[in-house]
């Protein structure tokens, strides 16, 4: 093995960035990839002109104390602050915390893994734009459903990858061109819609200033809901979700964007109980939220504890 292992990260959400900086730390080489074109995961925000969307995670809630220290720090990086109290959120965007996580570490970007093929006793990462590089060791840090086929690739089936930790959600995002009378947020006990969120309220978001300018709102449905809708067509869930909206709030104003994201894999309702899972054979390993529960929080413990377990193997 080489005197400076290469580790690959697959995923480069919050528990991907928490496992690369440990791992970087302990002067390892790391290398992220993510099918999306950028970082943060669920952590997402979507830039219209004028406009963000938080579409994804909405805040984070520190408990442990190891978490609140890096909050603390994130803090006074200037890349999170308080939201309403006690919620945090990434600033200027939802996904600042990750990307400060990652900092100049190398992320592939666009690049949908398929597969993971053995050869010499190390790993090649099969994906479009993938580096001609063999890696050490590999942490699938993505939901377990989508870990489950590139595991598989490698000969490797935890049982713990299962599809059933999950819940979906369709989300609604509606711009404005004036500000709103909104709480900052809402959550509701509500056949279709679970949360509503004032997102130009808060801290570092765009609102109404000039005519590009939109005041942004954020809108999730329930995890039944978006189960039982989740292969319906886009039109048909915005049309839906801006009525029953429209039902909750009274606001009739007109929105001048509107728009809907499909999380297939957007909240963990069966956790596995264990921080993480690897497999000092083979050199892989899997973390995730799955791991410990719905949380950035847990994300990030997930990561930091796979990274520390394999340092301590190899």
């Amino acid at each position: 093995m080489n005197a400076r292992p290469s580790i690959a990260i697959i995923g480069a959400g919050m528990s991907g960035a928490a496992a690369a900086r440990v791992l970087s730390e302990a002067g390892l080489g790391v290398t992220l990839f993510d099918k999306s074109r950028g970082v943060g995961g669920r952590m997402a925000t979507r830039r219209l002109d004028g406009g963000l969307f938080d579409h994804g995670a909405q805040f984070f809630r520190p408990k442990g104390a190891r978490f609140a220290a890096v909050v603390r720090a994130w803090q006074e990086a200037g890349v999170a602050d308080e939201w309403e109290q006690d919620r945090y959120v990434g600033t200027p965007a939802m996904n600042a915390p990750v990307k400060a996580l990652i900092g100049d570490l190398p992320v592939v970007t666009g690049a949908s893994v398929s597969a993971l093929a053995p050869e010499n006793g190390r790993w090649r990462v099969v994906a479009e734009g993938a580096p001609d590089t063999l890696f050490d060791a590999v942490l699938i840090a993505i939901p377990a459903t989508q870990a489950r086929p590139i595991a598989a690739s490698a000969g490797w089936h935890p049982e713990a990858l299962v599809a059933e930790r999950y819940a979906p959600c369709w989300t609604l995002m509606l711009g404005y061109a004036e500000p709103l009378d909104l709480p900052e947020s809402m959550a509701l006990e509500d056949a279709t819609i679970s949360w509503i969120a004032d997102n130009s309220s808060k801290p570092d978001r765009p609102t109404p200033r000039g005519e590009d300018d939109m005041h942004c709102v954020v809108v999730h449905a329930g995890p039944d809901w978006s189960r039982e809708n989740l292969e319906d067509d886009p039109e048909s869930v915005l049309s839906r979700l801006y009525t029953r909206y429209v039902g909750i709030t009274g606001i009739m104003d007109e929105p001048v964007h509107g728009g809907v994201h499909r999380w297939r894999y957007a909240l963990v309702e069966k956790p596995l109980g264990e921080s993480y899972i690897w497999d000092a054979t083979l050199r892989l390993g899997a973390c995730g939220d799955w791991c410990l529960g719905p949380r950035i929080e847990a994300a990030f413990n997930s990561g930091e504890a796979a990274a520390n377990a394999l340092i301590d193997s190899l």
